[in-house]
């Protein structure tokens, strides 16, 4: 007798996961509806580029520094203009100055700080629809060093001016595919596929072509390639007859 309570108990928790589960495959999905998820992607390149790069002059006077770095600024937009890049694309950001400092110590101990100087830094940006020309700059910018310009470049983003038509394109093969797959479920249980009850869109994913990048929960966006894809998934619930 002892070994029948453990064996009603066990046989109970077996029988509760079973209701249990069985109650929540009938919630997720009800009697008479079909569920399924579809997948639309596009391969695409970017038409449009942004590249950025910084200069810096570094003085004991701030005037003098200043003057240096205004120099620059005209040395690298000439040469930017030089290379084919239209005027109107190129943006100067404001003047960046930091007062640089030396810590001093004594027998290991902080004792306060020398003025270094000043530091003047600005940032130029291109953005342009020209994408060849753009890459083909930011290679070569390293030219002004031989102008005496200490100039930093960024690897340039590449961006996608036709994004909504192409959202729009991916839902609509999103959505055929699951319905597609819809019809093919009800066909082989011998149904009929009835309304449609509701459509949820998933998340937009760009990642880079042969990138080795993830899909992510909140969506990817890849602004390092220029050649991309993009993908979305649409999940549809049908009526069967």
């Amino acid at each position: 007798m002892k070994y029948i309570a453990p064996i009603f108990v066990s046989v109970a928790i077996v029988l509760a996961a079973y209701i249990a589960g069985n109650f929540y495959l009938k919630r997720a999905t009800p009697p008479g509806v079909i569920a399924v998820t579809g997948s639309g992607s596009e391969d695409f390149t970017s038409d449009l580029i942004v590249w950025e790069g910084t200069f810096s002059q570094t003085s004991m006077q701030l005037q003098a520094a200043f003057e240096r770095l205004n120099d620059d600024k005209e040395t690298v937009r000439q040469y930017l203009i030089s290379k084919g890049i239209d005027e109107k694309n190129i943006v100067f950001n404001s003047v960046q100055t930091t007062e640089l400092r030396e810590a001093q110590y004594q027998n290991g101990n902080y004792v306060g700080e020398i003025f270094k100087g000043y530091q003047l830094q600005q940032t130029v940006k291109i953005e342009s629809t020209d994408v060849p020309m753009v890459e083909k700059v930011s290679r070569e910018i390293t030219e002004l060093l031989q102008k005496g310009v200490q100039f930093n470049s960024t690897p340039p983003r590449y961006y996608y001016t036709k994004l909504s038509d192409l959202k729009i394109q991916m839902i609509q093969a999103a959505t055929e595919d699951a319905r597609i797959r819809a019809e093919k479920i009800a066909e082989n249980s011998g149904s009929e596929l009835g309304s449609l009850r509701s459509a949820d869109l998933g998340v937009f994913q760009i990642i880079g072509q042969n990138s080795g990048e993830s899909f992510t929960w909140g969506g990817a966006y890849n602004t390092a390639d220029k050649k991309k894809t993009a993908s979305v998934t649409m999940r549809l619930e049908f009526e069967i007859d």
